[in-house]
């Protein structure tokens, strides 16, 4: 009798051995697996979501503008180009400005009301208050559409290009200063982008 008793805790023992391995080799991942498996590291599904890219042909980040799109030149503007605008964009509004000038943050460019499926401006965009495609507002001299950079004589400023996507049209009208066009953007901005230029002038 004691052979069987412990016969029958020996096998008992093994059956609950084998049990607990398969339990462990059939378990599913844990969360941590799951959020790996299509999610770059370092980044989160909200933060993909949403992202602008904006380049211009003309110049790269942080690199020199090219003479022609400033005062020294033709002082036109020069080509931009985005992606990766979110669901739900309605229309798009750029503003250019000059942080290092010496009174202040002068505005180079002011335009909105650019249509959701433009992806591109040409160089050159006209000085028109409406270009038939968009809008545009007061630049720092008060006139309308790009001035190009201008900084004092040894100096070298930046020149940050920034792109609004924006849930809606603002149905402004043309000509409004850059502070009336941040005034109806509020609330509305559902991602946004930044090219930084730089320009110097020797004499």
């Amino acid at each position: 009798m004691k052979c069987v008793r412990n016969g029958l805790r020996l096998a008992l023992a093994c059956g609950l051995a084998v049990l607990v391995a398969a339990c462990a080799t059939t378990a599913p991942p844990g969360p941590t697996s799951a959020v790996v498996t299509g999610t770059p590291a370092g980044m989160t599904g909200e933060a993909e979501a949403g992202v602008v890219s904006l380049v211009s042909s003309a110049f790269t980040e942080g690199g020199l503008i090219p003479s022609e799109f400033t005062c020294d030149g033709e002082g036109t503007s020069p080509m931009l180009q985005w992606t990766g605008a979110p669901e739900g964009t309605r229309s798009f509004a750029l503003i250019v400005e000059d942080p290092d000038a010496p009174r202040g943050t002068f505005v180079h460019w002011v335009a909105y009301d650019i249509p959701p499926e433009v992806t591109t401006l040409a160089a050159g965009v006209p000085q028109e208050w409406d270009t038939g495609g968009f809008r545009q507002g007061r630049n720092g001299a008060g006139n309308v559409g790009y001035i190009g950079p201008c900084p004092p004589a040894g100096e070298e400023h930046r020149y940050v290009f920034t792109l609004y996507a924006l849930d809606d049209l603002l149905g402004l009208e043309p000509g409004v200063s850059v502070e009336e066009l941040r005034e109806a953007m509020e609330g509305r901005v559902l991602a946004q982008a930044q090219l930084v230029g730089r320009y110097s002038r020797t004499g």
